[in-house]
């Protein structure tokens, strides 16, 4: 009953890289907490799939821009999104708000300081994202998921709580189970992220089509907007692949099962949960990232041995070569997977819920 637990507020929105820690969590703290969510609209996309969770929507706005105007227009939004938090936080009285990263997180941690709330922040990306910076001088601690963060000052790494990386349970149970790469046609998963890659629909496709006029194919299971499925089906029905075309808004674990390796952009989420699904892969980090995160991301798990890393601009260049290779070689695969098996982020949660029994004893 709600009356006996304490709520726990999660602050998350924006892109999927955001909401699926966010879920995991939820699902792992419901037991003991009534936890609500606060997000924005483009997390209400997301979020409005899942069962049993309470969301609650407050416009939210980017921090950071050069250009003055829209940073006029930023600064009165964020305003008015402080305000719904306010109002909601006064209304739903957490003992806690955690903070999932990103800007539509901003408002709601900021209006949990004034109203001397404790802040827990979570951060899954090898850079520390510009509105986690800014909240880090009013949290409590700041989860992160790699121990070589980059970009939190001296002061501030007493605040530093390395959990791993917060991963849903039925991927990590992937784990456990015994998978072989194939003798027969790879499988491949090709993954876009939440906005799914404009690029992946375009080029990707063509050097599918240069390897199957190369005697070299493949199965695909793609990922991608429903715009983009009617030119997908026409070029895969042309080469005879076997091949399955699907939304961002579908459970991945499914097809996590189903494939030998993955294409993918580098956001942490997506990366994470492939390595803790012992799935190889090569990963083409997004050239616009802010910070440029998603390189640093993408080096990090190839320092690793996990993946393949390929520049953007290389991908007519080089990745027709390395398809060729890992088809031909399939034992590189393998040594990725090996490697993946050392790797686990089961603990996360379990080590997430001990800091905030400690944050709420304080």
């Amino acid at each position: 009953m709600k009356e006996n637990k304490k709520t726990i507020v999660i602050a998350t929105g924006g892109t999927g890289g955001h909401i699926f820690p966010s879920v995991s969590l939820s699902s792992f703290l419901s037991d003991e907490y009534h936890v609500e969510f606060i997000t924005d609209e483009r997390g209400l996309k997301y979020l409005g799939s899942q069962k049993n969770l309470k969301a609650n929507v407050v416009s939210s706005s980017r921090i950071f821009s050069k250009n003055v105007f829209k940073i006029f227009i930023s600064s009165i939004k964020i305003f008015f999104s402080i305000i719904s938090s306010l109002k909601l936080l006064i209304k739903l009285k957490p003992k806690l708000v955690v903070g999932m990263g990103g800007y539509s997180s901003f408002a709601v941690c900021l209006s949990a300081y004034v109203l001397k709330i404790p802040i827990l922040i979570y951060e899954n990306n090898l850079v520390v994202g510009r509105a986690n910076k800014l909240l880090l001088p009013l949290s409590k601690k700041i989860l992160v998921s790699t121990e070589n963060i980059e970009g939190i000052k001296k002061k501030y790494e007493h605040k530093i709580f390395f959990s791993g990386y917060l991963i849903r349970k039925e991927i990590l149970d992937l784990k456990e189970k015994e998978s072989k790469i194939t003798e027969k046609e790879l499988s491949i998963l090709i993954m876009g992220g939440s906005q799914s890659a404009k690029v992946f629909a375009e080029q990707l496709p063509e050097v599918i089509k240069k390897c199957s006029d190369n005697g070299i194919r493949f199965n695909i299971y793609q990922q991608c907007l429903d715009s983009q499925k009617n030119e997908l089906n026409k070029i895969y029905n042309e080469l005879n692949l076997k091949f399955e075309l699907f939304s961002f808004a579908k459970d991945l674990s499914k097809y996590y099962e189903k494939v030998d390796f993955a294409i993918t952009r580098s956001g942490a989420s997506s990366l994470a949960e492939l390595v803790n699904s012992n799935i190889p892969f090569i990963t083409i980090p997004l050239p616009s990232s802010t910070d440029n995160h998603q390189l640093k991301n993408a080096m990090y798990f190839e320092s690793k041995g996990y993946c393949f890393l390929l520049e953007q601009k290389y991908i007519f260049e080089k990745l027709f070569e390395m398809l060729k290779d890992l088809n031909t070689d399939r034992n590189k695969l393998i040594l990725l997977k090996e490697k993946m098996t050392k790797h686990s982020d089961r603990e996360a949660l379990s080590k997430t819920n001990e800091l905030i029994k400690g944050i709420l004893n304080e």
